[in-house]
């Protein structure tokens, strides 16, 4: 309830409570002016029953619930209860004798009209109302008594019109306290969404706030597994193939060869600079920069045959696609991975890579037949089974595919991995 309507309830209160005094008064007033008390007897009926509705108000203003509401039907009577039913019934007949004695108490008698609504049941305040007109309409045709078929016909009809008018009253203010009582509670259900709704705004923003740092912390994640997959896969597969070439070159018993070895080694140097820049710029490999995925793979395996020593075929099936750029890096990663670990690792005498293209997907096998090792129990990190074969597992999964080992002791290995086909969206860029 807002501010304003607890100010007029407290006004209509203040009505309620303190007009049957200030009607009295009025009315007891006019009696006394007038000289139709009926002699001494009259004027001493009329005092005492004045008294007696003072000391009813008195009564019923120490009693009084205060919970009743303005001008709503029945609102007291859950507060008053049979008390409230009595009180009405005394006012009543006070009032009713008052008008009897003389007209003048009709101001007095007019209290019954809203005390019917305020203190009486739903069932029982029409017939307090009814009630409440018998004095009003008889005064209005010459007073009580009633004398004479022209009075009685007189009242019958004031009291028709009257009744009738206060019935429909009764009715409008019924559905106005309905419809009071009805806004009511919308707005205390609307207040209580808005604070629900409030309370759930507040816990969205902490776990907003809690999505967001999960969210940065997995982009730094991200970003060191992706740096070091990079270096993994670059850098330091470069160094280790410098390493080679200068041991080679120490261990070379001509200046030719060795010459020929340092110069490779230079070359594998300037690869893994431009690797490294490239990875630290988060750009695709330098050889897909100028090549597709087929011809790529194709360079990359010849250069590791050349480099190893080891024969390596490289194959092609199906139709050639153009697959989008993240799909294409995470393949030759793989391949370039794999194939480290087949001349670190697997001893090999070949090898062979096969990149096949189907409807839905594009799978790379990398074969060796070198010495293998156990999927079950892989070597220790660093070898067949360390880092490499996560970072290839980790760069297929971010491009949801997969890869599969095969492998046994003195079988060679066998590296599968799958990925979905990806097209590359050549309008991309278009102007």
């Amino acid at each position: 309830m807002t501010h304003d309507a607890v100010a007029v309830e407290v006004r209509w209160e203040q009505f309620y409570r303190w007009s049957p005094y200030l009607l009295l008064g009025i009315a007891a007033l006019g009696a006394a002016t007038t000289a139709d008390l009926g002699g001494s007897g009259g004027r001493y009926g009329a005092v005492a029953l004045v008294g007696a509705a003072l000391a009813l108000h008195l009564w019923w203003h120490r009693t009084a619930p205060r919970t009743a509401g303005a001008g709503t039907a029945g609102a007291g009577t859950a507060g008053a209860g049979t008390a409230g039913q009595a009180y009405y019934a005394i006012r009543y007949v006070l009032s009713f004798a008052l008008c009897w004695l003389t007209p003048a108490f009709l101001v007095y008698a007019v209290i019954g009209y809203y005390d019917a609504v305020r203190w009486l049941p739903a069932r029982l305040a029409r017939v307090g109302l009814l009630a409440t007109a018998v004095p009003m309409s008889a005064v209005s045709v010459g007073g009580l008594p009633l004398n004479g078929p022209a009075q009685w016909a007189g009242f019958a009809a004031v009291y028709a019109v009257s009744g009738s008018i206060a019935l429909l009253l009764h009715h409008f203010t019924v559905r106005e306290g309905e419809s009071a009582r009805a806004k009511t509670d919308t707005i205390a259900e609307l207040q209580y969404a808005n604070t629900r709704l409030a309370e759930a705004l507040r816990e969205n923003a902490g776990l907003h706030a809690q999505l967001v740092v999960q969210a940065r912390e997995a982009g730094v994640h991200d970003e060191r597994r992706r740096l070091a997959a990079e270096i993994h896969d670059t850098i330091a597969q470069g160094l280790a193939g410098i390493v080679t070439q200068l041991q080679a070159a120490a261990d070379s018993s001509t200046p030719a060869t060795a010459r020929d070895h340092v110069g490779r080694a230079a070359a594998l140097a300037r690869q893994s600079l431009g690797e490294a820049r490239r990875s630290v710029q988060d750009l695709g490999p330098a050889p897909l920069q100028h090549e597709a995925l087929p011809e790529a793979l194709r360079t990359i395996v010849a250069a590791w045959s050349e480099s190893t020593g080891v024969r390596a075929d490289f194959t092609v099936t199906g139709p050639v696609e153009p697959l989008h750029h993240e799909i294409e890096a995470a393949l030759l990663r793989i391949a370039q991975e794999a194939l480290a670990n087949a001349g670190r690792h697997a001893h090999a005498t070949r090898a062979g890579v096969t990149l096949s293209y189907f409807d839905e997907e594009v799978n790379l096998d990398v074969r060796d037949d070198g010495r293998g090792f156990d999927p079950l129990h892989p070597p220790a990190r660093g070898a067949h089974g360390g880092f490499g074969l996560d970072g290839m597992r980790a760069r297929a999964e971010r491009v949801a595919g997969a890869v599969e080992v095969e492998s046994e002791p003195g079988t060679g290995t066998a590296v599968s991995a799958r990925v979905p086909l990806v097209r590359h969206d050549r309008t991309v860029g278009a102007p």
